[in-house]
């Protein structure tokens, strides 16, 4: 039943969400789904950004429960401040 529930969570990230956040260089991995709850890591521009967190609840985590309502919460796994292209860096103070 996990596998199951992670290959339509998977599916649906491949098809709808990531060519959603791709128009604005980001991308969504699955990381794991446990215990119906889903990890994900964002990266490109979704890494850093400062709508990183209206990304997830609003869109990422209402179109994940929409369509497999067994989902009860979606959980970012993502260290924003690091990476490569992070989309801001935090101010040096």
């Amino acid at each position: 039943m996990a596998t199951e529930l992670k290959e339509r969570v998977q599916t649906l990230i491949d098809n709808s969400i990531n060519p959603a956040v791709a128009g604005h260089g980001g991308y969504i991995e699955l990381i794991d789904v446990k215990d119906n709850t889903v990890y994900i890591q964002m990266s490109g521009g979704c890494q850093g950004c400062g709508a990183a967190d209206v990304t997830l609840k609003a869109g990422i985590e209402r179109m994940i429960k929409e369509e497999i309502p067994e989902v009860t919460e979606i959980l970012d796994v993502t260290d924003h401040a690091a990476g490569q292209n992070p989309y801001y860096s935090p101010s040096k103070g």
